[in-house]
């Protein structure tokens, strides 16, 4: 992992670091019930910095074709979001926009995995693209912009303004 990263994964308390098994050693969060609920998806900082993005394709992540639902592939691509800003997010933050294509289908037992980059990352927003692809076949391109929340101080409700 380089410096660049080891904040990042430090201000998250809610890493998962997965022991055993295809992904272990990866990392996923553990605070979005509804990323939990539909994954697991996992990611890890490689040694070259980037990051990579994966999940195994299981029958719950099926849609009536048997192919992956296209709102698992949006979902994923969101979480992809995430872990491809975290060395420069360096705290909360919410999804604005997303733009996304379908290419082509993926199946049962199929690995998922995310190539992306940063486009640019300025004061407030943070844009990125990137494509899901299972061995060299691409299936699902994206965008998206990550704005950045500053969490407000907690303001005394007891207290009389003057």
């Amino acid at each position: 992992m380089n410096e660049l990263t080891k904040p990042a994964v430090r201000q998250r308390p809610d890493i998962h670091v997965e022991t055993e098994g295809e992904f272990a050693g990866w990392r996923t969060w553990t605070r979005d019930s509804f990323e939990t609920h539909n994954g697991p998806f996992w990611h890890r900082v490689e040694e070259d910095g980037r990051v990579r993005s994966a999940f195994r394709v299981e029958k719950k992540h099926l849609n009536g074709m048997n192919n992956v639902h296209g709102g698992c592939f949006m979902t994923f691509a969101d979480y992809c979001l995430f872990a491809l800003a975290s060395p420069v997010l360096q705290g909360p933050g919410v999804t604005v926009a997303f733009g996304c294509e379908f290419l082509d289908a993926a199946r049962e037992g199929e690995l998922i995995e995310c190539e992306g980059e940063i486009t640019r990352a300025g004061g407030s927003l943070i844009f990125l693209r990137g494509v899901l692809k299972s061995g060299g076949r691409s299936l699902f391109t994206f965008s998206g912009t990550i704005k950045r929340v500053k969490r407000k101080p907690p303001t005394d409700a007891g207290a009389v303004a003057t």
